[in-house]
């Protein structure tokens, strides 16, 4: 992020406005559209959620956990994780 001087891009009314709030200090102005949550934008978010799900539903069918890790290429404990987060969730 950079640090831009206000009195360089805002109008004097509004700066005089803002100054009587904050004088001197940094402030952030977030983007109107919002922050968006880690991976919307790339679509990684929806890709994991959808490994997720399947990861959990092959466990709901009686997969081990030995065997998940295997075909999904995922530590055990990375697929414990993520069933107990699961069934966390439907409780």
């Amino acid at each position: 992020m950079k640090y831009k001087n206000a009195s360089h891009v805002l109008p004097d009314e509004l700066l005089s406005e803002i100054q009587k709030y904050v004088t001197g200090e940094v402030i952030y102005i977030p983007k109107p559209e919002g922050k968006k949550k880690w991976g919307e934008g790339s679509g990684a978010r929806q890709f994991y959620q959808e490994r997720n799900g399947k990861i959990g539903s092959d466990h709901d069918k009686g997969m081990t956990i030995e065997a998940l890790s295997e075909k999904y290429n995922l530590s055990a404990e990375s697929i414990k994780r993520i069933i107990y987060k699961r069934n966390r969730k439907t409780e």
